[in-house]
């Protein structure tokens, strides 16, 4: 049996009911929704405006309506990138950003806008009076994870909200490695943007994700990345102004929204804090198992992960490679882990892990005691090889 310890990039295996939505939604509810009254159109709606709902309440969203499907947390992030910024704005990020941030921010400023990069310490935790001295002059935009995908360090979010609210930017969070792994209330830490997928943390299928739009952005002055039918409106040339129909145009991946549904019922049901503290229990353990085996460097902050941090830890072992590492694990051991950069060369320099990156360990709500202490043996079975 697969000790899974991937998470970060995709979470597996996933709640029963995922696997039965996938299987029998489309025999159902089949149709578009939104686009008929007949039964299976008004069933394929249904579906879409619960998951809505389950989210909405999820985070804490002021409305359902606030809530925009998208295929993953990658193409919400460049909807509010590509969408918001114009040339002449200028946006602030931070150098722990995955891809998802940094590429779109690199187009925006191909296109003429000014991105400001800040460098964040090794620990991986942006200065908060960086942030401010960054945005003393103005921005439009502050963009910035939530949860480091390479350490798991949790960025400041709510003191930087505060930043972002007198300085007259919007806050754009990256939750990918957040939302559905720990309690996240969009109201409560000043959120006016967060991305996040479906098929982690919120155990859905790929090709799931959303954007929550906060009552401080004006849908007119975000603009969709696609225009086409949403069903509403449909006698205007133009793009609904309407939440969500004016970024939800064409058919929407209807069985993978129902599916995610479930995902997100289960984690409602489990609880965040549960799943949480389960995770940070298995977090700990690797982390100090990790830094008691000879030639590891572990890249994580000193503390409680409760408290600091998301169920990733980055390593690395003198003498191999990440990859070699990785590839032994899968091989010999049966343990899926993730090697390299991890799509965030930045957030690796920051904390010294260029050129090759680092091995990756990411618990899930599946994940065991027993997992953890056999893929610590194994690590230290090849170290001492």
């Amino acid at each position: 049996m697969t000790i899974y310890l991937d998470n970060a990039a995709t979470s597996w295996p996933k709640p029963p009911a995922v696997y039965e939505t996938l299987g029998s939604f489309l025999q159902g509810a089949g149709a578009n929704p939104g686009r008929a009254g007949h039964r299976m159109a008004a069933a394929a709606a249904a579906a879409v405006a619960s998951t809505r709902l389950r989210l909405a309440q999820l985070l804490n969203a002021e409305s359902p309506d606030r809530i925009i499907f998208a295929h993953n947390a990658t193409d919400a992030l460049n909807l509010v990138i590509l969408g918001l910024l114009r040339p002449g704005d200028r946006a602030v990020t931070t150098s722990m950003e995955h891809n998802s941030v940094t590429r779109p921010l690199a187009m925006a400023a191909a296109a003429g806008s000014k991105v400001v990069k800040i460098q964040c310490p090794p620990d991986g935790v942006v200065r908060t009076e960086d942030i401010a001295d960054a945005v003393h002059d103005g921005a439009r935009l502050i963009a910035v994870t939530h949860a480091s995908n390479v350490t798991g360090a949790i960025q400041p979010i709510a003191a930087i909200a505060e930043i972002a609210q007198a300085a007259g930017a919007l806050l754009l969070v990256d939750g990918a490695q957040s939302v559905g792994a720990m309690p996240v209330d969009v109201q409560a830490l000043g959120i006016d943007l967060l991305a996040f997928p479906g098929h982690k943390g919120l155990m859905g299928p790929p090709g799931t994700g959303g954007l929550y739009i906060g009552p401080r952005v004006d849908p007119r002055e975000l603009s969709p990345l696609r225009a086409g039918g949403t069903g509403l409106r449909s006698e205007d040339d133009h793009q609904p102004e309407e939440l969500p129909w004016r970024y939800e145009s064409g058919t929407l991946n209807t069985v993978g929204i129902a599916a995610l549904g479930a995902g997100i019922q289960w984690v409602k049901d489990t609880g965040t804090e549960t799943i949480r503290a389960e995770e940070a229990r298995h977090t700990s353990r690797l982390v100090d198992g990790l830094r008691a085996i000879p030639g590891v460097t572990v890249y994580q902050r000193r503390g409680d992960p409760l408290q600091i941090q998301t169920a990733v830890v980055s390593f690395t072992v003198a003498g191999w490679d990440p990859a070699e590492i990785g590839a032994v694990l899968d091989q010999s051991f049966d343990i899926a882990a993730r090697t390299g950069l991890h799509c965030a060369p930045d957030a690796c320099r920051t904390i010294g892990a260029i050129p090759g990156g680092t091995v990756r360990l990411s618990p899930g709500p599946f994940t065991t005691a027993t997992d953890i202490e056999t893929t610590l043996a194994a690590i230290a079975e090849i170290t001492s090889a």
